[in-house]
């Protein structure tokens, strides 16, 4: 998302003013950062053959910290050439270069999607999932001091001092939100264990632009709860919902190439819901429970039971939902709340459905 860009570009900028600031001045240095801090992200224009591949394959080998280490001296020569007054700095030069690709990879880390910046070593993504995808606490510091390095041509201490505070204070708040996230995720079991026992998996990630409120998955096989925290919460019942996770629906096509990528690439985090005659499948990490961002149709229901389908993208869903800023920000004061979104279809879920195997047709994945 371009909000999304806006952090990656002024991260960039900060640790490249920090570094080049000095010797090119900070313009030019801020200019050269934010170029590089975005160079990873030219992964969206790979082209892919199906929707599920570009979802569960972007944030590739462009965020890999060893394919950052082998472009570097290629980068970095260049810019020896490009800017007189780097070229008694090389070893200078290299390091921000990596900082600039790899410190793009390791915020990307952070949020829930994930990115492979171990490939190919580790070539799961690894997604901590301890900050929402944009968190105005942390970009606001470093796009104030980038601006200013953006305005001024020549450095000064003081100019250095703020951004390296920028730098730190915003480096502060992600291990924060770590630290947060390993707190709430103590509280969760807690509450799923005076509510009907333990799920199998248990999951706690930011909100929308905050890291107060926190949305936990527990995970069951045949259903998942959401539960809400707030850090400033007093006493009272929990804000638990349940869902059905219909797993039914997946018996034909457990054997799919679509379904093991979604699996794999969610850590199980799933549910399946029977849309117009269609399975689909939807990633239950990303987006507030019914409007998840990433949904694909992988079967379809005919007269003779389930068969495999698509893949396709559903994008019918409105990712913010009635009434959900009301909830968030009573969520933020600590104030208990129902999210309507949530609750309104407790009350509709219908009857389970008795999925039988198609054998016709041509097996997709």
């Amino acid at each position: 998302s371009a909000m999304d860009s806006l952090t990656q570009f002024v991260l960039g900028a900060a640790v490249s003013t920090a570094l080049l600031g000095r010797k090119i001045g900070p313009r030019k240095a801020a200019l050269v950062g934010g170029a590089l801090g975005t160079l990873p992200d030219l992964d969206v224009f790979i082209p892919f053959d199906d929707p599920v591949d570009s979802f569960v394959y972007h944030r590739g080998w462009t965020h890999s910290v060893f394919v950052h280490a082998l472009v570097t001296p290629i980068l970095g020569e260049g810019l020896l050439r490009l800017f007189r007054g780097l070229r008694a700095h090389r070893w200078l030069v290299w390091t921000a270069v990596f900082l600039c690709l790899s410190t793009h990879a390791i915020i990307d880390t952070m949020t829930v999607y994930g990115t492979r910046i171990f490939w190919p070593v580790y070539s799961d993504p690894v997604g901590i999932g301890s900050v929402f995808i944009i968190d105005p606490l942390y970009t606001l510091p470093l796009l104030a001091v980038v601006v200013w390095a953006l305005f001024r041509k020549s450095w000064t201490p003081r100019l250095g001092n703020w951004v390296t505070a920028a730098l730190l204070l915003s480096t502060g708040y992600l291990a924060l939100s770590i630290a947060v996230q390993q707190f709430v995720a103590v509280k969760a079991n807690r509450i799923f264990l005076e509510n009907g026992g333990p799920p199998d998996k248990v999951y706690a990630l930011a909100t929308p632009l905050n890291i107060l409120v926190w949305k936990v998955i527990g995970l069951r096989e045949d259903s998942y709860d959401n539960l809400y925290i707030s850090l400033l919460d007093g006493p009272g019942p929990a804000e638990i919902y349940t869902h059905p996770r219909n797993p039914e629906l997946l018996s034909c096509l457990e054997e799919t190439g679509t379904f093991q990528k979604l699996n794999w690439f969610s850590r199980g985090f799933f549910t399946t819901d029977l849309i117009d005659g269609n399975v689909v499948l939807s990633d239950l990490r990303m987006g507030l429970t019914p409007g998840y961002a990433f949904r694909f149709v992988i079967g379809e229901m005919g007269d003779a039971g389930i068969r495999p389908a698509g893949p396709e993208r559903l994008l019918d869903t409105v990712r913010v939902e009635e009434g959900d800023w009301d909830w968030l920000q009573a969520r933020l004061l600590g104030r208990p709340g129902v999210r309507h979104a949530e609750a309104d279809l407790l009350d509709l879920s219908g009857d389970s459905v008795v999925a039988s195997c198609s054998s016709g047709g041509p097996a997709a994945g």
